[in-house]
């Protein structure tokens, strides 16, 4: 049965972008090849960590929502486990209101995005005339 999944990661603060967009693009790619859909995902930063995780006090926090089989789960955090560069994870199954609260949250996230974006076009169109 195919069920709409959130997973984040944390992976260790000593990694270059590079390194952290091949470290998204290997989980996006291990889903899409089980059979399963991203639906979105959102880079959330480096940011600080509540307590030290193998003596560290930061990290770099990824979300990615998606749909796949119950069973996919289990592959998924069988190879965070095995990726040196990830410190923690949490996945969580979501239900109805989860999914409609998420589809939610990222409509007002495009929406203020949408206004920042004709802002930052707004100056250049007006110093061209």
């Amino acid at each position: 049965m195919v069920n709409q999944y959130e997973t984040v990661f944390i992976a260790t603060p000593v990694l270059s972008d590079t390194q952290m967009k091949e470290a998204v693009a290997k989980y996006v790619k291990l889903i899409t090849d089980n059979g399963g859909e991203v639906v979105y995902q959102e880079d959330w930063g480096l940011r600080q960590l509540a307590y030290p995780i193998q003596h560290k006090t930061t990290g770099f926090y990824y979300l990615i929502e998606f749909k796949a089989d119950s069973q996919f789960v289990a592959t998924l955090e069988t190879q965070y486990h095995r990726d040196e560069r990830i410190i923690r994870f949490l996945t969580v199954a979501l239900d109805k209101d989860a999914v409609a609260y998420a589809e939610k949250r990222r409509a007002g996230k495009a929406a203020k995005a949408a206004p920042a974006a004709e802002a930052t076009e707004a100056p250049e169109t007006e110093a061209a005339e």
